[in-house]
């Protein structure tokens, strides 16, 4: 199984690294001064690591109920993130609002998953 996902735990890494590093191991990336882009950067990561997760699992998804029962691991995973982030780091606190922009992320890889899906070979039902 760690084989036919490797993408998806890669993505889990960086997602970890990005997550437990200090904030300030980022200063020196040029950001564009959008109010929230943090929010904006926690929605794609997490619809990036749905969208993966999907694309490496496609085989073997036949239905909306595993679709669903899938997009549990990054939603958890999420939610572990931020509660990691409140008890192993000083820098950083868990928000909760983090965690509505994952799932917002995960949902919309979903949905745009079932809709694209009936135009590709085999229809996820």
């Amino acid at each position: 199984m760690v084989k036919k996902n490797v993408f998806s735990i890669l993505v889990a890494l960086i997602i970890l690294y990005l997550s437990l590093s200090n904030p300030h191991t980022f200063d020196k990336v040029p950001i564009i001064k959008i109010p929230h882009i943090d929010k904006i950067v926690h929605f794609l990561m997490y619809f990036g690591f749905m969208s993966v997760i999907i694309f490496e699992n496609r085989k073997l998804i036949n239905n909306v109920r595993q679709l669903l029962l899938i997009s549990l691991i990054p939603l958890f995973y999420g939610i572990l993130m931020e509660v990691l982030q409140s008890v192993l780091t000083t820098s950083r606190t868990g928000d909760i609002f983090d965690v509505l922009f994952n799932t917002i992320g995960i949902f919309t890889s979903l949905l745009l998953c079932i809709w694209i899906n009936p135009f590709m070979k085999g229809t996820i039902k």
